[in-house]
């Protein structure tokens, strides 16, 4: 079975825009206009992408069968950094609080980052559901069913379950609406589509994809609807996050592009050290932010300096403590475990 090559830069791309699209939000304090709006736009696509990816290289991996203690494993190195980093982020956001006019409980607040997913970590939620469906998809045997039409039909309820819950102004508690799968089904046929037609071998990608694939995959298409989202972003018509009606068509071309012209094409030596601390980076890298942004509180630095002082510190502190993290195997099951990636 040859490299999947694309996959390492998928995964790159994925870490550096869920990183970049956190500095944004705290650039945003003190900068905020179409130009930081427009940034954001392939910034949206990060958390879909480890999504696409977690199902994708497990399709790939174990094909129709997955190995007992699957899911034990998933909650070992999944869960359990969920639970260790909602810890540290829950209890740093209570000793804030309880310093502020607007005090909440330990317990009120643990609820909310652990119960109601209110961190980012919600991603990590988001993807043992998927490994559950996975082992179900094995389990029932339904890879012997047509992924495509469920593809389609995957991305309507997406796009209506996004669109419905913005329509009518949908409040949740942290995180509940985002973690729902509804959301996110479109990311897990998508995968299982591309696996199905994915060659294993070093035969040509184009001959194993089907003709509609062929032509979504086309650079022409992905060009127009940026060029209408662009457009939509000046007359102030949309939002950025990666909930949103318009990401679905956009990461779904988006990626058939990519898994397209990526073919093959080695992932150079940045890239694979992305991959490897990625999941470590995701996980660490807001705590960075705060940190920094507490030491610069009494400065006045130029927005510039600000955002490379942010970036500076969020890769090199995630990265230290991802390797510090690793030197042992309850460490890296505790912070987030190092991706073995082949050089």
């Amino acid at each position: 079975m040859r490299k999947i090559e694309e996959i390492y830069w998928l995964r790159a791309y994925g870490c550096i825009a869920v990183f970049l699209f956190h500095l944004l939000d705290h650039v945003n304090q003190r900068l905020d206009n179409v130009a930081t709006d427009l940034m954001r736009i392939p910034l949206v696509l990060g958390t879909p992408i480890f999504l696409f990816i977690a199902v994708f290289v497990f399709a790939v991996r174990y094909d129709k069968s997955v190995p007992e203690g699957f899911l034990a494993q998933r909650v070992k190195y999944v869960m359990v950094p969920y639970f260790v980093y909602g810890f540290i982020y829950s209890t740093a956001e209570w000793v804030r609080l309880e310093a502020s006019d607007e005090p909440v409980g330990l317990v009120a607040n643990a609820i909310e980052y652990y119960v109601y997913a209110g961190w980012h970590g919600y991603f990590l939620i988001i993807a043992m559901q998927f490994y559950v469906a996975y082992w179900l998809f094995t389990r029932w045997q339904l890879w012997r069913l047509n992924p495509v039409p469920w593809l389609w039909g995957a991305c309507i309820i997406s796009m209506g379950y996004w669109g419905l819950a913005d329509w009518f102004d949908v409040d949740l508690p942290g995180y509940l609406l985002w973690i729902a799968p509804l959301g996110w089904i479109y990311v897990f046929f998508l995968a299982l589509v591309l696996v199905r037609y994915y060659p294993l071998t070093s035969e040509s990608v184009l001959l194993a994809h089907p003709a509609w694939m062929q032509q979504m995959a086309r650079p022409l298409w992905l060009g127009l609807l940026v060029a209408l989202i662009i457009a939509a972003t000046f007359a102030g018509w949309l939002a950025f996050s990666s909930k949103e009606v318009w990401v679905i068509p956009f990461f779904v071309l988006f990626t058939l592009c990519a898994m397209r012209y990526l073919a093959g094409r080695p992932a150079p030596l940045w890239v694979r050290h992305v991959n490897a601390y990625s999941f470590g980076i995701y996980l660490a890298h807001p705590m960075f932010f705060v940190l920094t942004d507490l030491a610069v509180e009494p400065l006045s630095l130029p927005i510039g300096l600000y955002a490379l002082l942010l970036m500076v510190v969020g890769v090199v502190g995630s990265v230290g403590l991802n390797k510090l993290a690793n030197t042992t195997t309850a460490g890296a099951m505790l912070f987030g475990k190092q991706l073995k990636v082949s050089h």
